[in-house]
């Protein structure tokens, strides 16, 4: 008898390492969360030409990277420039009317415009101040939506990781003692939080100020000096871009770098 007490405790011991083991395990991922209550319409021709520059500022959206899948957002979802770059997972809501939606299908946008309320209406219409909108570049509507004649479709949305070729980039404009720049191809979260420059000849980091959209500004005198930024994205992350811009640089240029956020 003595054997069998003997593989009865064995077994009671791999038992409870187990269950050690199992309440060790990392927790489950958090369920994906569809919100609600969204509308979608479109702008900017077929060809998207009529969604370039917009309230973000980057320009020719194509030349940037972002191409077609973009959108401008309702007041409540741009949040004063501060969610520029970020990318949104949009579906046509059937449950809402069917007969508007492609079925099965999701595209994924940037945000790269504002769309301002229409005070001719008296709630200030699909882009009022309270109400989550995606005003569409019309071939990333066409994805979704049945027939452009309708115009307007139900959608529900969720945030998601922007996936980017190549890394960070930084334009910068402006002039002396105001140096204007424009950062682009931003993954991750895709928007920034914060930004500092620190010019070669000082070992102090200066902060930024966003200026509108995704551009940021110094008005410290670093013309033509090499330049490092270090900017940090809204998911926390921070990168510092070392010696990005090199020396005898002029306004109007873009420098690419060879860092991507995760």
């Amino acid at each position: 008898m003595a054997p069998s007490r003997i593989v009865v405790a064995v077994l009671l011991a791999l038992g409870c390492w187990t269950l050690a083991v199992a309440a060790d395990a990392p927790p489950a991922p958090a369920p994906i969360v569809w919100q609600k209550g969204a509308h979608a319409t479109f702008y900017g021709g077929a060809d998207a030409s009529g969604t370039m520059g917009g309230a973000c500022g980057y320009g020719n959206l194509y030349s940037a990277g972002y191409g077609s899948r973009t959108a401008a957002l309702s007041t409540v979802l741009f949040n004063d420039g501060a969610s520029c770059g970020q990318c949104y997972k949009i579906a046509c809501d059937r449950k809402a009317n069917p007969a508007l939606c492609i079925p099965g299908v999701t595209v994924t946008v940037t945000a790269t415009n504002f769309c301002p309320p229409n005070w001719g209406y008296p709630d200030g219409g699909w882009c009022n101040t309270v109400r989550p909108h995606f005003d569409m570049a019309q071939p990333a509507w066409e994805k979704i939506g049945v027939d452009t004649r309708n115009g307007i479709i139900p959608v529900i949305y969720q945030r998601v990781p922007c996936v980017r070729r190549g890394g960070v980039r930084f334009t910068i404009n402006g002039h002396d003692y105001f140096n204007l720049v424009l950062v682009t191809n931003v993954a991750g979260a895709g928007s920034i939080k914060s930004m500092d420059v620190k010019s070669s000849d000082s070992a102090d980091w200066m902060p930024m100020a966003r200026n509108w959209g995704a551009n940021w500004h110094s008005l410290a005198y670093i013309s033509g000096k090499r330049l490092s930024f270090r900017v940090t994205i809204t998911d926390g992350q921070t990168l510092v871009f070392s010696n990005v811009v090199p020396p005898g640089w002029t306004f109007g240029l873009t420098f690419a770098s060879n860092l991507q956020f995760k």
